[in-house]
């Protein structure tokens, strides 16, 4: 397996398994059937599961990018030490752009979010160079 394969595969796991603290808040400010049900007024997540929530939608909404790039690479058979190194570094901005987001740290949101971009910017240079 490619780096790049790998860390799209940690992304993606990153991913799929950062919704479970605020489910668990939510589960532990609403209580169960309100968390799986639709309530009419439903009390608010405390304020680092509203951001972890909102930070999830933004790792959802890059993935499908990251991984378009990824996989487009690894289709077209190019790999280099760029395209690595970028998948790298996206999946440890990632990391602690979720972190940054969850505490409410700013400045280090931001700009894990621009080195995340920067990192796909970089795969699709390659790509397309």
């Amino acid at each position: 397996m490619t780096t790049e394969l790998k860390y799209l595969t940690y992304v993606t796991v990153l991913t799929a398994v950062s919704w479970v603290p605020y489910i668990l808040n939510m589960i532990a400010v609403r209580g169960l059937m309100d968390a799986v049900g639709y309530p009419e007024n439903p009390k608010p997540l405390a304020p680092w599961a509203r951001r972890m929530k909102a930070a999830h939608y933004n790792s959802v909404e890059n993935l499908a990018v990251f991984a378009a790039l990824v996989l487009t690479a690894h289709a077209a058979g190019i790999s280099n030490a760029a395209i690595a190194s970028s998948a790298t570094v996206y999946f440890w901005a990632r990391l602690v752009h979720l972190g940054a987001y969850t505490f409410g740290v700013p400045w280090v949101r931001t700009l894990t979010f621009v080195v995340g971009f920067a990192s796909q910017l970089c795969i699709a240079w390659h790509l397309l160079a």
